[in-house]
């Protein structure tokens, strides 16, 4: 095994062998930005393959048996009715509570933003069909545990998310990535904290400017069956105050919390790139906190293997330790925050960036059929956010195939 060598930063692992590899490598990972962009691109672009499909193959044949660990999880359902039924309970007991009263703000971070967040992360597991082998019922229970949510989330994150998958990295794909005008203008000690502070809104508009998916049937229930709830729970409890609970929890969540650290943990990389290795692009988190957000922190694993559910992804990495031990990880999701927002050397430009390479999963504009006249479609920062990077063999070639992330 790889030998590990701890970094002057002491919540970040880095492997010995990797951090010398750079210095072996003859040729450079990094290439030049699109020079369509409108402002200077300092974000790492490069033209390697994005690096779980190699290592999923690699574990697969050194260790077939990890296969077996695929499938539901039928605890999944167990937890999602627990943590939706203690978000209403809270919201419910808060009704005659001002939103200023300290009892109101200390439940809405403390129990609220922790209980959203471990919702935000059922629907993102329920997303891969981790809950029931049914593809509707895997729908259902999405649009259930985004009740506490407040405002309709789960039929829209699906398709952005499942294409964050087969498009890491990938430029007008994966809408993780920020674009080149948001680092720019956010790239500061006051950018980052704003950043930080709000970084649930930018997840929740930047899909907007990047492509959209079709409406379907699964959006318009989800939105008809949020907004009926959050009709009837303002009538029967007589208050605004539980809704604006919910929606209060569901901000904190995705704000200056412990749990949103997983947001920039999982691909922003914290170690100075050189030309001539590809920095990391995921990072694993082995800490306390996956216990309440269904062991996400593991998402090397998770990248590799999506569908393995949240149960057996430590099972995961104790069956595969050679190819995980060594990879640089996380300890503290707070360091993560903290050093994201006062070191100069790492910031919203610290992403692995590609120009072509990975599929759309679910459509909408920019897919095959429409990809040409989208091809010089331009969004914010101006680099190119055309679906079309794709590419015309995006649906066989080395792509992903479907059952990859689903079972």
């Amino acid at each position: 095994m790889p030998s590990v060598v701890e970094t002057a930063a002491p919540h970040l692992r880095v492997s010995a062998a990797k951090a010398s590899s750079a210095k072996t490598q003859d040729s450079s990972a990094r290439t030049s930005p699109p020079e369509e962009s409108s402002v200077e691109d300092r974000f790492f672009w490069t033209y390697t393959e994005e690096p779980h499909r190699s290592r999923r193959q690699a574990i697969i044949k050194a260790h077939p048996e990890v296969t077996k660990l695929c499938g539901p999880e039928p605890l999944t359902k167990y937890v999602v009715f627990g943590v939706v039924a203690l978000q209403l309970t809270c919201a419910y007991l808060l009704r005659n509570t001002s939103m200023l009263d300290w009892r109101f703000l200390a439940t809405a971070y403390v129990i609220g933003a922790t209980a959203n967040q471990n919702l935000f992360l059922a629907i993102h597991e329920i997303s891969h069909n981790l809950a029931f082998r049914s593809a509707m019922a895997n729908r259902l229970l999405a649009i259930f545990a985004n009740l506490p949510i407040g405002l309709p989330y789960s039929a829209a994150f699906r398709p952005y998310h499942l294409t964050h998958h087969k498009s890491l990295g990938v430029t007008g794909l994966d809408t993780d990535l920020p674009t080149a005008l948001e680092a720019f203008v956010l790239n500061s000690l006051l950018g980052k904290t704003f950043f930080c502070t709000f970084q649930i809104l930018f997840y929740a508009v930047r899909p907007m400017f990047v492509y959209s998916p079709p409406f379907t049937s699964i959006h318009l229930l989800n939105l008809a069956v949020q907004l009926s709830f959050d009709y009837i729970f303002v009538k029967t409890s007589g208050s605004l105050q539980p809704l604006y609970y919910l929606i209060a929890s569901s901000f904190l969540a995705g704000s200056l919390h412990p749990c949103a650290g997983h947001f920039i943990a999982e691909h922003y990389f914290f170690s100075k790139p050189t030309r001539l290795a590809t920095p990391p692009e995921t990072y694993s988190y082995y800490g306390p906190l996956n216990i309440v957000t269904y062991n996400v922190g593991l998402h090397n694993e998770h990248h590799d293997f999506p569908a393995i559910p949240w149960t057996k992804l430590h099972k995961l990495h104790e069956i595969a330790s050679e190819f995980y031990e060594p990879l640089p990880c996380h300890r503290s999701w707070v360091w993560v925050i903290w050093t994201f927002i006062l070191d100069k050397d790492v910031g919203p430009w610290c992403r692995v960036k590609r120009a072509q390479g990975g599929r759309v999963v679910g459509g909408g504009t920019g897919s095959k059929s429409n990809s040409t006249a989208n091809a010089q479609k331009a969004g914010r920062g101006g680099e190119g956010i055309s679906a079309a990077s794709a590419g015309p063999d995006a649906e066989d070639g080395d792509g992903w195939k479907e059952s990859e992330i689903q079972c």
